[in-house]
């Protein structure tokens, strides 16, 4: 079997681009280098579902006599009595034939070969997780596994991290659909797969604190770590999205019933009920009401086909235009940001270290002054202060806004309230 394997291995580059040696690739290499176990494999799992069923149980019942790991001929016959002994010579064959069972000429007995012992191994794990999450529990069993002896695969921590990735995603779009059911069977499927989250957390803790891994396991558990963090604050999020769609339910009437009880009811029914039930209340031809009068039959012809003829017609670019000039108002703001400037630079000359922006912004009517105040965030900023205008004039000036937690109330007939913040010289801060 394994010459066979062998020779097939050998005519890999049938399937590369010419010039591409198969065994320089490193992923090949690492297969290569495995195919006496990978092997097992092909053996167990070649051949229809019912094959590989009834072989897979024959392996698992003669590798589970740990007591007595040795069988006898008359042993398997006597243990496999209710299988027909000739499907039964056709697989203890195949297992031969695959180096799966060995057989001791010397004593006179079977027993499973190393290949054969190691795929049980894996199966019976992935077999004993089938439940909640049987993924994200088999692939954080390796990650463990390989811990605790100190050999962790770096592809098993890959596997670990996607399958994190890829919850997070189911999660986030239950979220992100609005849909008070699939947020609510995303967050039963967060509980389900809790514990392997915890677990993980525990293995990658440990790993993060192990200083004699490689750089690239510790990347990976990092990235690991992250993406646990991430589902641990889902939890709270399902809990707000699900009160806000709570807020959100029509009661019906003194009944007790809700819309999420409707939804819930018509999801459970299958199409040929709902179809029964919209027999006679649906119909695609309008009312004759609904044409009762000219004026409505006008507006239909119009919305039907005249306007879809408009939108079918040829569109042409309309021509250039010269850019409207400055209206007086414009001329008006620009106007208040020189008297704000004029403010300022006067309140700069006088030396005081930091004055209230109301002896800046302060003007005889409530929109210049809240044109001004808008101009204060301006002070500062690097982007504005590359032109030549006023603006640019404002932005260059020695000040910096602080405070502003509380308010004032100023002397003035329209401005009720006014920020509490100071204009500081800078240097003198």
């Amino acid at each position: 079997m394994h010459s066979v394997c062998g020779a097939r291995l050998d005519s890999l580059s049938d399937f590369f681009q010419p010039g591409i040696e198969p065994g320089s690739l490193q992923a090949v290499s690492r297969l290569q280098g495995a195919w006496g176990y990978l092997s097992v494999f092909v053996t167990l799992f070649r051949g229809g579902d019912e094959e590989v069923l009834m072989r897979l149980l024959v392996l698992r019942e003669l590798g589970g006599r740990a007591e007595a790991p040795m069988w006898t001929p008359q042993e398997i016959a006597q243990r496999f009595a209710y299988l027909n002994d000739t499907k039964l010579a056709t697989i203890l064959g195949r297992l031969r034939e695959g180096d799966l069972l060995v057989y001791d000429s010397d004593g006179g007995v079977y027993q499973l070969s190393e290949g054969a012992r190691v795929a049980l191994a894996a199966l019976a794990t992935m077999v004993d997780f089938a439940g909640d999450d049987v993924e994200l529990g088999y692939l954080t069993s390796q990650v463990a596994a390989g811990q605790a002896v100190g050999q962790v695969s770096d592809e098993a921590l890959k596997h670990l991290l996607a399958r994190l990735n890829e919850l997070y995603l189911e999660f986030e779009e239950a979220l992100e659909s609005q849909s008070e059911f699939r947020i609510r069977a995303a967050q039963h499927r967060l509980e389900a797969v809790w514990r392997w989250v915890a677990k993980s957390t525990e293995v990658v803790r440990s790993l993060t604190g192990d200083d004699s891994l490689s750089l690239a396991v510790l990347n990976q558990a990092q990235a690991i770590a992250l993406a646990q963090s991430r589902m641990l604050a889902l939890a709270g999020t399902f809990e707000r999205r699900l009160a806000q769609l709570a807020a959100q339910r029509v009661h019906l009437g003194n009944s007790g019933l809700t819309s999420t009880d409707i939804a819930d009811w018509l999801r459970r029914q299958g199409a040929a009920t709902l179809a029964g039930k919209l027999a006679g209340a649906w119909s695609i031809c309008p009312e004759p009401a609904f044409l009762s009068t000219p004026e409505l039959a006008d507006m239909a012809e119009f919305e039907l086909l005249a306007r879809e003829r408009a939108k079918a017609g040829a569109h042409v670019l309309p021509g250039g235009e010269a850019a409207p000039l400055a209206d007086a108002p414009e001329m008006e703001r620009l106007m208040e940001a020189e008297d704000m400037y004029d403010a300022l630079l006067q309140l700069g000359m006088s030396g005081a270290a930091d004055v209230h922006i109301s002896q800046a912004v302060l003007a005889d009517s409530y929109n210049e002054t809240a044109y001004r105040l808008s101009l204060l965030s301006l002070i500062g900023d690097p982007e504005t202060s590359n032109d030549q205008s006023i603006v640019a004039a404002l932005a260059k000036l020695p000040f910096s806004l602080q405070g502003g937690d509380g308010v004032i109330a100023p002397d003035h007939p329209e401005v009720a309230t006014l920020s509490d913040a100071r204009l500081v010289a800078m240097g003198k801060s």
